[in-house]
């Protein structure tokens, strides 16, 4: 007799055509969980607002995967009326510093903040509940997956768990109410706490949480004895080829550069190599692939760097690899802050096995420091190491000019995609 495989239904946002890093996640989770004997089953929504749209990825969803589909009312829509503007810079992520930001901008973040708790898509909760607890209960189906942010995602398990009793896990990209842009919302008192009342329910109902770092599961076992894992983000292979590395010195950062990502200590170090050094100067270009912020740019025109920026905006995944794969170093960017030590972004793990050195600059003792010195896929330094990052970045451009700018990296397997997935089935046929 066959043995049946195990059939898991998961609840997600970002889907494609979504762009970014967060649609990937799941993604490649899906795609290798029937090696290991699971069945994934996609619930996402049928007309969603994407601020960041990569049709190439479609052609990445397995063939014959079961997608289900339900409308989605976003209020970013509504938003649209007042100010098109605005809502998109808002919806992608991109949050102007307080004083620069407009009173449509502030009313905006205000409603954001207070009226669409946990966030903008709440509303689809109820009427996903309604359709997916008939077609869990006419399919079988004893195991619900759900991810976020949005972490709305996580109320529509929630419910189902309470209703139907079934297997729950509730997956975290990023953290609840420890993430930075909750400081930009303008949340009164009653919505922080709101905000923090589910997110303990949500804690305590799951079955088992999964997290993508270390920083994650060390603040959730404050608030939660329900078990948790740290399943990172990771690469998956690809069959992209360049013909060459730059013949420039570049220094390229892909993804998103928002207002408070904003690294002065490294345009400060740049603009004193051009200055310093005539060779630098002559070959030293900084590609910034992807969204960047108004704010930013104008603290890398402030520095004396205007004539030496490539902006080339948003691209697809598979140009993204491209550009890690070309480019003399990468460049990798996080928040100083407390809260960002837990944040390791999804593009890291393919900077690792693009053999192309990483040049990190984030908070003291973050995940993302621990995984690159382990890796030896690059320098990771904080925000008070001026001096240190300057030395580095003459380092490899001395490389460069030798022609031995390389990374000999090791340990990578753990974070391959399919070593991760054999790790998130074993997690689901323990329940």
């Amino acid at each position: 007799m066959t043995k049946m495989n195990k059939k898991v239904l998961i609840v997600a946002y970002y889907w494609p055509p979504a762009g970014g890093p967060g649609v990937q996640r799941w993604l490649k989770f899906v795609k290798y969980l029937p090696e290991f004997d699971i069945d994934p089953i996609v619930y996402c929504p049928e007309n969603p607002n994407y601020p960041i749209i990569d049709e190439s990825l479609n052609e990445e969803i397995p063939e014959g995967l079961t997608i289900l589909k339900q409308p989605i009312n976003e209020p970013y829509r509504l938003a649209q009326l007042f100010s098109k503007k605005s809502a998109q810079t808002i919806s992608s992520g991109v949050i102007p510093k307080a004083k620069k930001q407009t009173f449509i901008e502030r009313l905006m973040l205000y409603v954001r903040g207070n009226f669409f708790i946990p966030d903008a898509r709440k509303n689809w909760v109820n009427p996903s509940v309604k359709f997916l607890s008939n077609y869990i209960q006419e399919n079988a189906i004893d195991t619900v997956i759900t991810t976020g942010p949005p972490h709305s995602m996580h109320l529509i398990g929630l419910q189902l768990k309470k209703q139907l009793g079934l297997n729950w896990i509730a997956d975290f990209r990023d953290p609840w109410t420890t993430i930075g842009y909750h400081k930009a919302l303008k949340l009164s008192k009653s919505s922080k706490a709101k905000h923090l009342a589910l997110e303990a329910d949500v804690l305590n109902s799951a079955d088992h949480l999964i997290v993508t770092s270390h920083h994650t599961k060390t603040e959730f076992q404050d608030k939660t004895s329900q078990p948790i894992s740290v399943i990172t983000n990771g690469y998956d292979s690809h069959s992209v080829q360049i013909e060459e590395k730059d013949n420039k010195f570049t220094l390229a950062h892909i993804g998103s550069l928002l207002s408070d990502r904003n690294p002065e200590i490294l345009w400060e170090v740049l603009s004193e190599l051009i200055i310093e050094n005539a060779d630098f100067s002559k070959t030293f270009q900084l590609n910034l692939i992807g969204v960047v912020s108004d704010d930013v740019l104008e603290t890398i025109s402030n520095s004396g760097l205007k004539d030496y920026i490539e902006l080339t905006g948003y691209v697809s995944h598979e140009e993204a690899i491209k550009f890690q794969m070309k480019s003399q170093v990468l460049v990798l960017v996080e928040i100083n802050s407390e809260d960002t030590k837990a944040i390791i972004p999804g593009k890291l793990f393919e900077y690792m096995i693009s053999e192309t050195p990483i040049l990190a600059i984030g908070p003291k003792d973050s995940d993302i420091e621990q995984i690159i010195k382990s890796t030896n896929t690059g320098t990771y330094f904080n925000y008070l190491q001026k001096e240190e990052l300057k030395q580095q970045i003459l380092i490899y451009f001395e490389d460069f000019q030798k022609n031995s700018l390389k990374v000999h990296a090791i340990g990578l397997q753990p974070y391959s995609r399919k070593a991760l997935t054999k790790r998130l089935s074993e997690l689901i046929k323990m329940l």
